[in-house]
């Protein structure tokens, strides 16, 4: 391949991976050109994008966005899986189409086998990006953990002014009580 159609291709998969830090390297293993297009077209569905690539650009492209992924994983034939939401989405969403695959059509097991999943340009196992919390379950765990505690002090706050309240009622009513006793009588 000559060094100007290099750098096109080069510049087109910067361009194209220009702000993706959430990622799935696939290896894609004897498939047919149908398997391929309803694996495509079911990713596209959910708004995940999927690209073939060539692994020494691809590694370029990468390394200089600060995501570094180790050089076994650059190996093979090379799908890149981007898009969703957060790592979780995407890869709910890769590893539950290869799952329905495998389960429709024993014969496809092992035709797609994730290599490793990028999570904000870090490398995780795909256990752990299964299980990370998205980005809007992340607020919502850091406001309970902070509206807890003022939660508790609030209440203990108010508490024993609540007390205080009650047996002032309390007295209140026993003296109304005894003034209408004695004015009965």
């Amino acid at each position: 391949m000559s060094k100007l159609v290099r750098n096109m291709e080069f510049s087109a998969l910067e361009k194209m991976f220009s702000g993706v830090r959430d990622l799935l390297l696939i290896t894609p293993t004897a498939i047919d050109s149908g398997l391929d297009y309803n694996f495509r077209k079911q990713l596209r569905d959910k708004k995940v994008q999927v690209k073939m690539v060539k692994n020494s650009l691809a590694k370029r492209v990468f390394d200089a966005q600060g995501v570094k992924v180790e050089d076994k994983n650059w190996t093979g034939v090379t799908l890149v899986a981007w898009g969703s939401d957060s790592i979780k989405g995407l890869s709910k969403a890769v590893d539950g189409l290869i799952k329905d695959i495998e389960k429709k059509d024993p014969k496809t097991k092992e035709k797609y086998k994730v290599k490793v999943a990028v999570a904000d340009g870090q490398v995780v196992p795909m256990a752990a990006a299964l299980t990370m919390p998205t980005r809007l379950e992340a607020i919502g765990d850091i406001i309970g953990m902070i509206l807890s505690p003022a939660a508790s002090i609030a209440g203990c706050l108010i508490g024993p002014g609540g007390q205080v309240a009650s047996q002032i009622a309390t007295l209140a009513d026993r003296k109304e009580e005894e003034a209408a006793a004695p004015a009965a009588a």
